[in-house]
């Protein structure tokens, strides 16, 4: 028979206690900055590659032949060279302080815990189980399509995020993790924020962090700025009119999928005229390309000087010494602009003077995927009212 703390656990993380699980600290509104954890040489085919993965989808062969040919490790950068920083956000899980990526495009708060193999654990920061804290019976399991992936067992316990403490979330504790986890030292798990119906945990998924704490903020929502080689900032339950430019232009969101799911009406490359076509989407911090129809990338490419869609390198490449034109997504009526200089991801490989694109073809994905190369340009209100949806405006000083 589980314990009294045990049962007091189960009940909390299934909501069924009529008392609020959610200590505000009279602090109904917070905002929390990425912290830099290191410069990282930036691989086009790898992040094409993850981002299949990520989706449960199969990897095509050239984009795996690609990325294991990218480069890899890690330099010094200095400011606007072809590098970026890795930039993560500290979480306090259960009295530790982790680092973690948030990423709006999963519903799962998972992270590396005392229950893995220590060998696991080099260089990471981890939680410590608490066994009184287990919810019995819950596992979860994320799996990639090229075997990679992690699963565990759930606890109950405090995260503070900012000064928000939900003191009774589902934790979603590690006892294995596959290499492609372990070997990075620098993220210890993921804080997700996309929609609860697609948590993974079993046999009832949980809730996210967000929607434990929800009732509590002064508005249902948060905001993404997203930088460009530079850290940015999530802000809950308020809107920071500092940090962009113009108005907000909110989109409804379909919430079928679990993700933040919207339809853009059209685009334009550079100075030249909208096309109207409808764009299925989703906004995903966890993603780090912006993936598009291919008719609509190939349009685009045609822009620029030398472009070709190479089967070498997995995807769309130009010369690194090319300007690249602006491209713009119609949404709402509004024209989100993403600059050009955006849009040159990284060299294909330490020292090429060939680019992989930030754009790339959405085939085999099924849908586009707003990421971080159209979010970096953006300030993005994500709205859980009784009819969800989002917000995008120009980010101030871009």
């Amino acid at each position: 028979m589980p314990s009294i703390t045990s049962l007091t656990a189960i009940v909390a993380l299934l909501g069924l206690v009529a008392a609020s699980p959610v200590d505000i600290e009279k602090r109904k509104t917070f905002t929390l900055a990425q912290v830099e954890r290191k410069q990282f040489l930036k691989n086009g085919a790898a992040s094409k590659a993850k981002t299949f993965r990520k989706f449960g989808l199969a990897v095509p062969d050239n984009v795996l032949a690609a990325a294991a040919a990218g480069p890899t490790g890690s330099a010094p950068a200095v400011p606007a060279d072809q590098y970026d920083s890795l930039y993560l956000s500290p979480v306090d899980v259960g009295g530790t302080t982790l680092q973690l990526d948030f990423d709006t495009g999963s519903a799962d708060l998972w992270c590396f815990s005392s229950l893995q193999a220590s060998s696991q654990l080099t260089g990471h920061d981890y939680y410590k189980a608490d066994a009184s804290k287990k919810v019995s019976g819950s596992t979860w399991k994320i799996s990639y399509g090229d075997g990679s992936g992690a699963a565990g067992t759930v606890y109950a316990d405090k995260v503070v995020v900012g000064g928000v403490t939900a003191t009774s979330q589902a934790v979603e504790a590690a006892t294995s993790v596959s290499s492609q986890f372990s070997q990075d030292k620098d993220t210890d798990g993921l804080l997700g924020l996309a929609f609860s119906s697609i948590n993974t945990i079993k046999p009832t998924p949980g809730k996210t962090w967000f929607d434990t704490v929800k009732p509590n903020l002064a508005a249902p929502l948060f905001a993404v700025t997203l930088k460009y080689h530079a850290a940015g900032t999530y802000d809950f339950g308020f809107i920071d009119t500092a940090k962009y430019t113009g108005s907000i232009t909110y989109v409804n969101v379909k919430t079928t999928n679990g993700f933040w799911e919207f339809t853009a009406s059209g685009y334009a490359v550079g100075s030249g005229s909208t096309t109207t076509t409808s764009i299925d989407a989703i906004a995903d911090t966890g993603t780090t390309l912006l993936y598009l129809p291919a008719a609509v990338v190939k349009a685009y490419y045609a822009k620029v000087s030398g472009s070709s869609n190479s089967n070498t390198y997995g995807g769309y490449v130009f010369p690194c010494s090319a300007t690249l034109p602006d491209f713009t997504v119609i949404l709402g009526g509004s024209k989100q602009v993403v600059p050009g200089k955006h849009i040159n991801y990284a060299p294909v490989q330490t020292g090429s003077t060939t680019c992989y694109g930030g754009i790339q073809d959405n085939t085999g994905i099924g849908f586009s995927i707003f990421g971080d190369i159209f979010l970096k340009s953006k300030y993005v209100v994500h709205e859980a009212s009784s009819t969800p949806r989002i917000g995008f405006a120009q980010q101030a000083g871009v």
